[in-house]
C-alpha cells in the first residue's frame, strides 16, 4: 500500500471519527452557554489538554520544525518564546479574565466601559487576529497534503485549502465549543503521541546523544557549524541592525501575543472555577513545555536525516520538515513499508492538528461576531439566545471563506512566521487593553478604544508595508515592490503604540468611573458575579 493510499484511510478515519464527537456535542449544545463555553463543564485537565490542542498548532508542528532545520539555533527561538508566553498568561491574565468575563474577552473590557464602541473594537479585532491565526493553518494543510498525496500543482493546493476550511466550519456549526473542546483534547494526545515516537526514534539513532545529532544536523544542513549558531536568519551581518531589531521585535511578540489570543482566551470561560483557569493554564504548560523541547529534536532531525536540500525541494518555507523526517526515520529502522506508515500517522496528526485549531480559531471569531458586534451593537442587548447563536452559525461561514481565499495568496510563507504576525497583532492591540482594564483604575472607554484600534491599524499596516508582503523573493507577492518598513516582524513598533494610544486615550478623556473600577477588581480576584458580567 502506498503512502497516499494509507494517509488517506487514517486521515479519513480521523476526521469520521472528529465528525461522530462533533455530532454527540450537537445534541448537547442548546444553550448559549453550551454553544460559547461548552457548558463550562470541563475539569482543569481536560481544559489543559484542549488549550494544549488549541495552542499547538500546525505552525509548532511544521513551522518550527521546519525553520529549525533550515536555521538551525535561531529557529529554536520561536519555541522558547512560544513557551515563555504562557508564564504571562498564567501571571497576568488567566484568572482574572476567567472571574471578569462570560463568553468573550469584550465581556470583561466592556463592564467598566460604555459597551458599544468597546465591544465594536474588541469583535473587530478579535477577527483580525483569527483569520491571521487561520491563514498559518490553511497554508500548513496545503503543504502537507502536496507532501501526501503527491500533489505539487497550486490547484491541487488550493482545492485542499477550500476541503479544510469546508471541514473546520462543519465542526464548529455544529459542534460549538463542545465539539471543538473535545477535537481539540483527542488532537493534543494524538500529537503529543506521534511527536515523542518520533523524537525517540531519532535520539536512538543516534545512540541518545544530542551531541552527534546536532554534528549530523549540521553537515547535512549544507550550512555547517553556522546551523548551531545564532545568525543564520535573524540579525545576520547582511541585515545589520534592522536585522537584530527584527530579532527584538519578534521575541516581544512570541513572548506578549498569547495573553492576548481572543480563542486562547475563551478557553478560560470553559471551566467551573477560577481554581480550574489556572489549573488548566498549569497543564497547559506542562505538555506545551515538552512538546516544544521534541521540536527541537524533530528539527535538527530533520536536518541530520532528510537534509536541507530535500526539505527545501519539497515545500520552500520548510512546512513539510516533520512528515520527511517521520518517512526518513521510519523508513531506516522498519524499511520502506515503516517508512510509509509513519509518514502516513505523522501526517494524519498533522492535519488533526490543523482541523483542531482552525476549529477553534474560527469559533472564537464568530462568537466574537455574534456575542459582542450582533447582539450587544447591532441589536443592543435585546437579541435572544438562540439568535446570537444562529448569527454565530453563520458567521463561521463567512469568517471561514475570508480565511480560505487569503490562504491561497500566502502559501510562500512558513507558517510558523504567520502565527507570528497573528501574537503582534493580538500584542498590540488586545493586550493593552485587557491590562489596562484589569489593573488601571483610571482606564475608560476612549482608552479602551483608542489602544485597540491604534495597535490593530499600528501593526496590520506595518506588515501590509513590510517585506512580508512585497519586495521580497519570498513575500506573498515577490513580483512587486511598495514596501517601506525595514522589518519583518512589526511588534518593537506597533506594541509600544497600543499602550501608548490607550494611555493617551485614556488622560485626555474625563470619563471615570471609580466604582466600576472596585466593582471588577473584586470581581476579578473572587469571581463573585462572574455569570452575570456581559449583562452590563
Amino acid at each position: 500500500m502506498s503512502h497516499e493510499t494509507l494517509s488517506t484511510i487514517l486521515f479519513v478515519v480521523f476526521v469520521a471519527g472528529t465528525l461522530g464527537i462533533t455530532f454527540w456535542a450537537s445534541r448537547n449544545t442548546k444553550t448559549a452557554a453550551d454553544y460559547y463555553a461548552g457548558g463550562r463543564s470541563f475539569s482543569g485537565l481536560q481544559n489543559g489538554l484542549a488549550i494544549g490542542g488549541d495552542y499547538m498548532s500546525a505552525a509548532s508542528f511544521l513551522g518550527i520544525a521546519g525553520i529549525i532545520a533550515l536555521s538551525g539555533y535561531d529557529g529554536f527561538l520561536y519555541s522558547i518564546g512560544f513557551l515563555v508566553a504562557w508564564l504571562v498568561a498564567l501571571l497576568l491574565v488567566a484568572e482574572l479574565m476567567r472571574n471578569s468575563g462570560k463568553f468573550t474577552m469584550a465581556d470583561v473590557l466592556a463592564f467598566r466601559m460604555s459597551p458599544r464602541p468597546v465591544r465594536t473594537a474588541a469583535g473587530v479585532s478579535t477577527i483580525v487576529v483569527s483569520i491571521f491565526y487561520l491563514l498559518a493553518q490553511m497554508v500548513g494543510a496545503g503543504a502537507l497534503v502536496g507532501l501526501l498525496l503527491g500533489i505539487h500543482s497550486e490547484a491541487g493546493k488550493i482545492w485542499t485549502i477550500i476541503g479544510v476550511g469546508l471541514l473546520m466550519i462543519v465542526y464548529v456549526v455544529f459542534g460549538g465549543m463542545k465539539g471543538t473542546t473535545w477535537v481539540q483534547i483527542v488532537k493534543a494526545v494524538l500529537l503529543m503521541t506521534g511527536a515523542t515516537l518520533i523524537t525517540l526514534l531519532v535520539l536512538g539513532k543516534f545512540g541518545f546523544n544530542l551531541s552527534s545529532l546536532l554534528g549530523e544536523a549540521a553537515a547535512k544542513s549544507g550550512k555547517g557549524d553556522a546551523l548551531l549558531e545564532p545568525g543564520l536568519k535573524y540579525g545576520t551581518e547582511a541585515q545589520g541592525i534592522a536585522g537584530k531589531i527584527d530579532l527584538i521585535s519578534l521575541g516581544l511578540a512570541l513572548v506578549l501575543g498569547t495573553a492576548g489570543l481572543p480563542h486562547i482566551l475563551i478557553r478560560f470561560y470553559t471551566v467551573p472555577t477560577a481554581k480550574d483557569a489556572r489549573k488548566s493554564v498549569q497543564w497547559g504548560i506542562g505538555i506545551i513545555g515538552v512538546f516544544y523541547l521534541l521540536t527541537l529534536v524533530l528539527g535538527f532531525g530533520a536536518a541530520a536525516l532528510v537534509g536541507g536540500k530535500a526539505i527545501t525541494e519539497q515545500d520552500k518555507a520548510g512546512n513539510t520538515a516533520a512528515p520527511q523526517l517521520a518517512e526518513a526515520i521510519g523508513r531506516e529502522i522498519f524499511g520502506e513499508v515503516g517508512g510509509t506508515i509513519l509518514l502516513a500517522v505523522i501526517a494524519a496528526v498533522a492535519f488533526a492538528t490543523i482541523l483542531a485549531v482552525v476549529a477553534g480559531l474560527t469559533l472564537a471569531s464568530s462568537s466574537s461576531f455574534a456575542h459582542d458586534l450582533y447582539a450587544h451593537v447591532f441589536k443592543r442587548g435585546t437579541a435572544t439566545e438562540r439568535q446570537e447563536v444562529v448569527v454565530a452559525r453563520i458567521s463561521a461561514f463567512v469568517i471561514g471563506a475570508v480565511a480560505i481565499a487569503l490562504s491561497i495568496f500566502a502559501q510562500s510563507l512558513n507558517v510558523a512566521f504567520l502565527v507570528a504576525l497573528a501574537f503582534a497583532v493580538a500584542a498590540s492591540g488586545n493586550l493593552p487593553a485587557i491590562l489596562f482594564s484589569l489593573f488601571w483604575k483610571r482606564f475608560n472607554t476612549a482608552g479602551a478604544v483608542s489602544a485597540i484600534y491604534g495597535g490593530l491599524v499600528t501593526s496590520v499596516l506595518l506588515v501590509v508595508f513590510s517585506p512580508v508582503v512585497s519586495g521580497a523573493p519570498t513575500a506573498m507577492f515577490p513580483d512587486v515592490d511598495f514596501h517601506w518598513f525595514p522589518l519583518s516582524n512589526p511588534g518593537i513598533v506597533s506594541i509600544p503604540v497600543g499602550f501608548l494610544a490607550g494611555y493617551l486615550g485614556t488622560i485626555l478623556s474625563k470619563e471615570y468611573n471609580a466604582s466600576k473600577y472596585a466593582e471588577i477588581e473584586v470581581r476579578s480576584l473572587t469571581g463573585v458575579g462572574a455569570e452575570k458580567a456581559s449583562e452590563h
